[in-house]
C-alpha cells in the first residue's frame, strides 16, 4: 500500500527482485505504469475499506503506508487482520529527542493506527524513519535548479537524513524474514548534518556553490505562507528545539542490513539530476 511513493516504489522494486509475487494497491489504474514489470496492480482506496477486500485476498504480508485521513482506520485494520504480517511505516514520535516531540497531527494519527494494529492478531513490525533525505527535493531543488540562493531558517539545526532506499530495504527484510517480527525500529542516516551543511553537500555534488541564506524564523514563516500552517509550525518548532542539540543518529539500518547506511552525499549523487545541471544559469 502506497506503492507509487518514494518508499513504496522502492519496496516494490526490491520485492520483485526476491522472486516473490507482489501486489500493489493504487488509487488509479494508470499508476500501474510506474511499477516494476511483474507487479500485480489493483485499485483500492483506504477511505473505502470495502475496496480492499479483493486486494487482500491471498496476501501473506502487507507493507502499509497510510495515505488517507484517519477516519476509516479501524475498518481498514479490521480487514488487514486477515493478513498474517504487517510492516507499518510510521514516524519516531515515541522517541524522546526534541526534534520528534513537537505537536504533530500526523503523530496522533500514527499512534491511533499503531494501537489498532497492536490489538489485532497480526505479526506487526513498526519502522520509524526520521527526516527523509528526499525532503531536499521539495524544499530546495526548485530553488537550486533556478540557480538561486536557498533562503531557509535554522541553518544550524541538525538532522540525520535517511535514504528511502535504506528504509525500503529494512521494510522488505521485515516482510520476508522472521527476525524482525514484533520489532519497533527508528531509522536514520549515518551522520548528523545541519541544514546548511546539507545544502553545501548538494552544491559539492553539483560542482558549484549553492548559497545558503539563514532567515529569521518569522521572515521564513512569511515567505512560506503557502505551506499548511500545522506543518510549518511543527517544523519551526522542531528546528528551533534542536538548535543546540545533536541530531538523533541510530545504527539500526546497519544493524539490520549488515551494510553501512547510505549517506546524504550518496543520496544526492543518486538524485543529482533533480537538482539541475552543474552550472548555474
Amino acid at each position: 500500500m502506497g506503492a507509487t511513493g518514494r518508499v513504496g516504489s522502492a519496496v516494490a522494486d526490491l520485492l520483485v527482485k526476491t522472486g516473490l509475487p507482489v501486489r500493489a494497491l493504487t488509487h488509479r489504474s494508470e499508476a500501474a505504469t510506474k511499477l516494476p514489470a511483474g507487479v500485480d496492480c489493483v485499485v483500492g482506496d483506504l477511505t473505502a475499506p470495502e475496496s480492499l477486500d479483493a486486494a487482500l485476498d491471498g496476501v501473506g504480508a502487507v507493507f502499509l503506508v497510510w495515505t488517507a485521513p484517519p477516519d476509516t482506520a479501524a475498518e481498514v485494520v479490521e480487514r488487514l487482520a486477515r493478513v498474517p504480517r504487517i510492516v507499518f511505516l510510521s514516524a519516531p514520535f515515541r522517541t524522546p529527542h526534541p526534534f520528534f516531540q513537537q505537536p504533530n497531527p500526523m503523530a496522533t494519527m500514527f499512534a491511533e493506527i499503531e494501537t489498532l494494529l497492536a490489538s489485532s492478531a497480526v505479526e506487526l513490525t513498526v519502522i520509524r524513519p526520521g527526516m527523509f533525505a528526499s525532503n531536499a527535493l521539495s524544499w530546495w531543488a526548485p530553488t537550486i535548479r533556478a540557480g538561486r540562493a536557498v533562503r531557509w531558517t535554522y541553518g544550524e539545526a541538525q538532522t540525520a537524513p535517511v535514504d528511502e532506499q535504506d528504509v525500503a530495504a529494512v521494510g522488505v527484510r521485515a516482510l520476508v524474514s522472521d527476525g524482525l517480527v514484533g520489532g519497533d525500529y527508528v531509522l536514520t542516516g549515518p551522520e548528523a548534518l545541519s541544514q546548511a551543511e546539507q545544502v553545501r553537500i548538494i552544491g559539492d555534488v553539483l560542482g558549484r556553490v549553492v548559497p545558503f541564506v539563514d532567515l529569521p524564523p518569522e521572515e521564513f514563516r512569511e515567505e512560506m505562507a503557502a505551506w499548511p500552517p500545522q506543518a510549518l509550525n511543527m517544523l519551526l518548532g522542531a528546528w528551533g528545539a534542536t538548535m543546540d542539540v545533536p541530531a538523533l543518529v541510530t545504527t539500526t539500518v546497519t544493524d539490520i542490513l549488515g551494510v553501512p547506511a547510505r549517506s546524504f552525499r550518496e543520496w544526492v549523487s543518486d538524485n543529482a539530476m533533480e537538482f539541475g545541471s552543474a552550472t548555474a544559469p
